[in-house]
């Protein structure tokens, strides 16, 4: 078995009265693709935000290779976790290529920042056709495979996707999770949160189950695909299916 790679153990959060967070843990492994399911307002994009040191935990650590992550995004960035936000949130006013270019902001390594521009641009041919296209004109699948490659461009030891699915037409899904497989199988371990928990459960090897803040249940994703309870919740299926 790999070794884990990222583990967040125990994590609080609170927004005043309101626990978004309560004892929540996760591990990540070396090339693996993990899954967080759950429904609205169940604590996945905090709980994101909380690895990445933008919202401030109360109890809980986070740490990467076994040392602890500074609670600094940009300090965050450099130790190897690079997030995809929901709602892409791309930089309109400027072009595909300068949206790229932002993404390896804090690289220093020349040459491999061009390797890495050629790889992303492997992965989502549309965007090499768009160079000099404003971001904002790009329809909303070609703005995520854009806001993909810019996370892609800090060349993380951890992809974080907030919700990737949302807003997308299903061919546009399909295509860009075919990607996300792709990614990993290069390399790239990846978590994602995600509401469509059918196409989160086909494509990661592990998730957990996140109501309310705190852990439903977790396991292997094709034990979770077959389980009655999480067919019924959440893949819109009765118990006796």
């Amino acid at each position: 078995m790999a070794d884990v790679l990222l583990e967040a153990r125990d994590l609080h959060v609170s927004y005043g009265a309101i626990r978004a967070l309560q004892g929540f843990s996760l591990t990540l492994r070396e090339r693996e693709i993990v899954a967080v399911i759950g429904a609205n307002g169940a604590g996945k994009s905090t709980f994101m935000n909380a690895l990445m040191g933008l919202v401030r935990l109360s109890e809980g650590t986070v740490a990467l290779e076994g040392r602890a992550l500074s609670s600094r995004s940009f300090r965050v960035v450099r130790s190897g976790l690079s997030l995809v936000p929901e709602g892409r949130r791309i930089f309109a006013p400027l072009t595909v290529e300068e949206n790229l270019r932002i993404g390896a902001f804090a690289r220093r390594d020349a040459k491999a920042v061009r390797e890495d521009f050629d790889w992303v641009l492997s992965l989502f041919p549309r965007l090499r056709e768009r160079l000099r296209q404003y971001a904002g004109t790009l329809s909303g699948g070609e703005q995520q495979m854009l806001a993909i490659a810019r996370a892609l461009m800090a060349r993380p030891r951890v992809l974080l996707l907030d919700e990737p699915s949302l807003g997308l037409a299903p061919i546009v899904i399909r295509d860009i999770f075919k990607e996300l497989r792709r990614i990993n199988e290069e390399g790239v371990s990846i978590l994602l949160v995600e509401q469509n928990a059918r196409q989160a459960l086909l494509l990661s090897h592990r998730a957990y189950v996140l109501q309310t803040g705190c852990l439903l249940k977790e396991g292997p994703s094709r034990d979770l695909l077959k389980d009655p309870d999480i067919r019924a919740a959440y893949l819109g299926q009765g118990r006796s299916a």
